[in-house]
């Protein structure tokens, strides 16, 4: 059987997208031999990434072009017996589909788009999972919104959870500080938090957080670094932090890749993720693994990825906020107990068994008898 996956976002530094699809395929080729998978590549350095057995081919990077022609042509042809796609298919598809939906904050949180992109993307996912055969996403709050605003049978929206890459690991702290110092000239201690630049993030939630706390411990010595993506958002992201009375202490980064995120991770003292809306959460996971602690928001699906190895806050609460970052910062017992939680709660996820789920969907979208298990090493 084979099986044909829109893999347009490897290479594109579409985050949590291109994270999601580069991980599955890699144990695609690990844990199913006897099947062929085609990813459908868009960018120059997307073949890098693509597992050695996993056949590629191109389509424009152009949204328009590649979900109204490219991806229909190229499934004509490759005759697949499915194709998997993140949010939007293309226009017309003659084999199943399955689709990834993360979230539903278009429906959910409009404001944070721009009109035209909310409006496109209302009309475009619900076409897609209408016609789809099964639905997966990452968390089980994110599976109770998709059943909420589309009118779906329970069975086919399934929960896959996402994992964290085997390459985010404890690493000593002052080593990596020293790393980053060097490549970044980044100064230490710090407070990291992950994620593109956009207001969904509450970047000048933690801003202004981050201010009071050292407003009330002025014998802190730490710094903030927000690590993420550039945006329409950037420039008023850097107008409050040049505005603020610790604008000396705060550092952008721009975007960060895996290799040098390790070393982020491995240099702070605490990870805040205070987003207003995620349906999974993936940094959380991510600096669990590296062995840091982390305080994140108590909304949406992150307690459900933190559950008790987080502290939690309310993100439209200011003073929550401040009194979690002080909390851990203060209290090194504190600090170490969520780290030792920390590492144990991330390795309960797996891209190995989110890829296996995967390819049972696969299956029975397929009609096919297979099964494959996350223990599984070499041939299905």
């Amino acid at each position: 059987m084979r099986f044909a996956i829109d893999a347009h976002a490897i290479g594109c530094h579409l985050t949590g997208n291109e994270v999601y699809i580069r991980n599955l395929l890699r144990e695609f080729a690990r844990l199913d031999r006897e099947n062929e998978f085609i990813a459908y590549i868009s960018h120059p350095n997307a073949p890098a990434n693509i597992p050695e057995g996993i056949e590629t081919r191109w389509v424009s990077p152009n949204p328009y072009k590649r979900l109204g022609l490219d991806l229909s042509l190229h499934v004509r042809r490759d005759r697949p017996g499915l194709l998997h796609v993140q949010y939007t298919g293309p226009l017309v598809s003659n084999v199943p589909l399955v689709v990834s939906v993360h979230d539903v904050s278009y429906l959910e949180q409009p404001h944070y788009f721009k009109a035209f992109r909310a409006a496109q993307l209302r009309l475009t996912v619900k076409r897609t999972v209408q016609a789809a055969a099964r639905i997966l996403t990452p968390s089980e709050f994110s599976r109770k919104a998709i059943l909420q605003h589309y009118a779906l049978e329970e069975s086919k929206v399934v929960v896959v959870p996402n994992a964290v890459s085997s390459r985010f690991r404890p690493v000593e702290r002052e080593a990596a500080q020293a790393s980053l110092r060097k490549k970044f000239n980044l100064p230490a201690p710090f407070v990291l938090t992950v994620g593109d630049l956009q207001p969904r993030k509450n970047h000048l939630g933690l801003l202004h957080a981050f201010e009071e706390v050292l407003r009330a411990n002025p014998q802190l010595p730490h710094h903030l670094v927000f690590v993420g993506q550039e945006t329409w958002y950037t420039r008023e992201l850097r107008r409050a932090v040049k505005q603020s009375s610790v604008s000396d202490r705060v550092h952008l980064t721009g975007f960060v890749d895996d290799a040098d995120m390790v070393y982020f991770y491995g240099a702070c003292d605490l990870f805040v993720f205070p987003s207003f809306y995620e349906g999974f959460g993936l940094p959380i996971l991510e600096a669990m693994a590296s062995s840091r602690a982390v305080a994140c928001s108590n909304t949406s699906a992150m307690p459900e990825v933190a559950n008790a190895a987080g502290i939690l806050f309310d993100p439209h609460s200011q003073e929550e906020m401040t009194r979690a970052i002080a909390d851990v910062l203060l209290d090194s017992e504190l600090r170490a107990r969520l780290e030792r939680l920390g590492v144990a709660r991330a390795a309960s996820f797996s891209w190995e068994k989110a890829a296996a789920k995967t390819l049972n969907v696969y299956y029975e979208v397929a009609g096919m008898r297979h099964r494959v298990t996350a223990a599984a090493k070499a041939s299905v």
